[in-house]
Parts: C-alpha cells; structure tokens; sequence
C-alpha cells in the first residue's frame, strides 16, 4: 500500500515546490518516495504504474490552468507528459540490479535526459515543470542559475533525492552518494550569494503598459480595437521626460489594428511616440494570408517611424498552428485556431540609444534556448511581451514569472516582463523582482532598467552543460552496467549448459 501511495506523495510535494504555493526547498526531497518506491517494486509494470501515476497527478495538479482552454487539451497534455514519467521510471527499475553507484548515476543522468527530450519534443517541447525552477524562489540559488543553468538545479535537485532514498532504503552511510550532492548543492548556493549577477549599465526609464482585455478568454465585438485603445488611453497618462521606452505587451495591436497594415493605428502610436520623445515596442498581429498570420513585437523611434519588428519565432502548438492540421480537423475548438503562424527566422537586437533590446514573445520565454541567443547576439536587455488572457485568474501568470526570471538569472540581464492582463514585472539581473502587477486590472507600470555591460554569464556561454555531463556520464555508467549484466547472464548460462 506504501508504495502505491508513494507517487501520489512525490506528485504533491513536487507540486508544492511551485507556484501558486512556491515552497522550493521541497524540490530537493520531492522525487525521494518515487525513487523509493521504484527501488521496491517488483515488476516493470508496476514501475511503469508509479510513473505514470506521478505524471498524472503532478502535472493535473501543476497544469490544471490549462482547462481554461478545454479539458482535452489538459488531458492530451498531462497523458503525454505522464507518459515520459512512465519511462523514466521503467529506466530506473532496471537500473536497480546494477549495483547502488551505477543506480544512483543513472537515476540522475535519465532524469536529465527526459528534461531534455521533453523540452524539445513533441512540436518544440513543453519545459513547464522542469525540477530546477524552485530554485528561482530563493536569492542565492536563483543567482547561482548564472553558472549552471535551471538544468543544472534539475541534475542537483534528483542527485539529492537518488542519493537520500538510497540512504533510506538501503540503509548506507550517504557519503558515497549523497554528501557530494549535497555539496555541489551548497557550493552553487555560496557562488550564487557571494556573485549575484548584475547590470550596472546606463539606465533607462520603462512605463510598461498593461492594458488589459474587455473579455479575457473569450471573443467579443471589436476585442482587438477595444485593447488597442485602452492602451493607447493609458499611454496618453504619460508625460514628456517620464519614460524612455514604452512597451505595449503581446497582441495590443492586434490584427485588425496591426501598426504595419493600418496607417491610421500608426499614426496613433507615432503621436504619442512624438509627444513623449520615446521609443515604443509594440506587441502585434499581422493577418498575412487567409491562411497564416505572424506574431511579433514592432519598435518605433522617437519620431513614430516603425524602424524594426521581431517575428515569433517558437509558436504554441493547436494555440498559434495547429500541426498535421488535417489529422486534427474533427476537433472542434481547433476552429479557433484558422490560420498557422508563420516563424521569424533571424534573432533581432534593436539599437537604442543605451544598449541593445532583445525580445522574445510569451511561449518563448520559457525556452531558455530562445532568450540565450539573443544575449548572444548582443542584446543587453530583454522584454518579453506576454497576453495570458486566456487562462483567467490561475497560477500560471505566476508560474510563467518564475520562468523568465530565472531566463533574467541565466543570463544575467534584467528583463521587462510585459502582459496584457498582468502580472507584469521588472525583473533585475540576478532574477529578483523589483515591481509587479495585479492581474486583470489597468494599469501604467513606471520602472528604471539597466542594461548589462559585464561579460556574458557561464550559461550563457556554454548552455545545459550540467545536464549534457549528466546524460552523458549517466548513458556510459548504464550501457556498461547493462553490457557487465548480459555477460555475467551469459556466463551463468553456460555454466549450466555444461
């Protein structure tokens, strides 16, 4: 009975470790009854029953926001998800008769690499739930993402708890496996507290406008227009010398008042761009063809004249395209989704007077392989533009928050984190959150940034390192410990053969 509670435990405590609740330090010990359990059962079925069952219930648990846009879509995407618990857990079974050392290793290596597969696959991946953004709730940790990535804390994180259940189960001194972990765990931290990144570059003065909708979540006459307006209103509460930069967030253009097809909706943005001697990032959709549109951010110069746009280039699947469409047309919310959006190709910096802008939209920024590109190419200073009206009020304004300051921690770069119905914020460099919205109100949001002078982050040098060293050293560790077993079959074999 013990064991077929095990799951559930490890689903709620690994829950718990995230917003809305946010109790991190639990990430470290939340995988331990799993891992007990999975050291206990007695069958690959039955392992392959405590992986699913932890998938089910963590990511319902995490993930319940996403019924907000149909209860198949949450279903379709918590079985897919539950269902790389399943093999990580069939993994780990096997892995038992290899000996503690070889267990432990490959425990932590095949964790790192199902974090990896499912951040890429299906359609671009789903890195929601990764085990290391607990990390980002408290300072030190999150500071030390800088050197290691939100990878890396998954790798530590799994250590730990591989490395505890082996001291509970087997009754072994931890030395071997969990005081290293533990460690590395606490050097990170001692690095993340005594060099926190920070950008300490020329300062500039951001209003960022939360316009809200007049019905998030659903479609209403002139949706697009109404929001256009409510920001352009807000925008006209400004006043000259308050702001360098105006960001309207994802979509506040929407198609039907796109700045790039409608002079008219220009000509607006301009004037305001002129009144305040400011630039202006304005989140957008453009209606290309009847059967594709594009996402993107456009700037705008002081003068109003459009002088740069950013294409989304990591669109959501069955939200922004819907893949193999044909397969999928007897679904019928997918009428919601008519047209495919078309991918930007290029990573875009727009030049201001004070460094250089990168920005990324909403999805994109919880891909920590879209934002390092463009500090990479040079960007100083990140936005990312966001709408999250269709998820009503659940945690997953806070959820997507945690996910892009560690993005900011990672990189060393503060971020201008820009939604429609909130929350808004401004993250500094070392992921700490200077100002913040409510969701679901209007609101203008004053903040100064700074952009990043330094030298480029350790992860933003040399990405998942952590995680690569421990699919890779978890890969051998299991095909010798796999290939040393047939052999000793074999041998046993023969032994009785003659």
């Amino acid at each position: 009975m013990l064991i077929e509670l095990a799951p559930l435990l490890s689903a709620f405590l690994m829950w718990a470790a995230f917003r809305p609740l946010g109790w991190g330090v639990l990430a470290l010990v939340a995988l331990t009854p799993l891992l007990a359990a999975l050291r206990r059962v007695e069958s690959q079925r039955g392992a392959a029953a405590l992986g699913f069952t932890y998938g089910v219930g963590f990511y319902t648990l995490l993930l319940f926001w996403v019924k907000e846009t149909g209860y198949l879509s949450l279903v379709a995407l918590v079985l897919l998800l539950a269902g790389f618990a399943t093999v990580y857990a069939v993994i780990v079974y096997h892995a038992r008769a290899w000996g503690r050392t070889a267990w432990w290793i490959t425990a932590v290596g095949a964790w790192a690499f199902i974090e990896l597969i499912r951040a890429h696959i299906p359609f671009g991946g789903f890195p929601w739930g990764l085990l290391g953004y607990p990390a980002g709730e408290y300072q030190w940790t999150r500071a030390a993402t800088q050197f290691i990535g939100t990878t890396g804390w998954s790798v530590l994180f799994v250590a730990v708890s591989a490395g505890l259940t082996l001291f509970v189960t087997d009754r072994r001194r931890p030395s071997r496996w969990l005081v290293p972990a533990l460690a590395a765990t606490v050097l990170f931290t001692f690095l993340g507290a005594v060099s926190p990144p920070t950008a300490d570059g020329e300062e500039m003065e951001v209003a960022i406008i939360q316009g809200n909708s007049p019905c998030p979540g659903e479609r209403c006459a002139n949706e697009n227009a109404q929001i256009f307006d409510s920001h352009l209103e807000l925008t006209g509460t400004l006043l000259p010398g308050d702001v360098d930069l105006v960001v309207w967030p994802e979509s506040a253009a929407g198609s039907s008042v796109e700045l790039g097809t409608h002079p008219d909706r220009h000509a607006q943005v301009a004037a305001e761009a002129r009144r305040l001697d400011a630039w202006f990032l304005v989140g957008s959709q453009r209606n290309l063809d009847e059967d594709s549109f594009t996402n993107l951010n456009v700037l705008l110069d002081p003068t109003g004249k459009i002088v740069g746009e950013y294409w989304k280039q990591h669109p959501v699947p069955f939200g922004e395209y819907v893949p193999f469409r044909p397969l999928f047309d007897w679904i019928p919310a997918l009428d919601q989704v008519p047209r495919d959006l078309v991918r930007g190709e290029d990573v875009t910096i727009f030049e201001l007077p004070g460094g250089r802008l990168g920005s990324v939209i909403s999805f994109e920024g919880a891909f920590a392989r879209s934002t390092r590109p463009q500090v990479r190419e040079g960007a100083e200073l990140l936005v990312v533009a966001t709408n999250k009206a269709s998820f009503g009020d659940t945690p997953v304004s806070d959820q997507f928050i945690g996910m892009t300051r560690m993005r900011a921690a990672e990189l060393g770069t503060e971020v201008v984190h820009a939604a429609i119905t909130g929350r808004s914020a401004f993250i500094s460099a070392d992921g700490s959150i200077d100002l913040k919205t409510e969701p679901f109100i209007s609101e203008v949001m004053l903040g100064t940034v700074h952009f990043r002078t330094g030298g480029l982050t350790v992860y933003a040098r040399i990405g998942d390192w952590l995680q690569y060293v421990a699919v890779a050293v978890g890969s051998v560790v299991a095909s010798a410990a796999w290939l040393n077993r047939r052999r000793e079959s074999a041998a046993l074999a023969s032994k009785g053969d003659a």
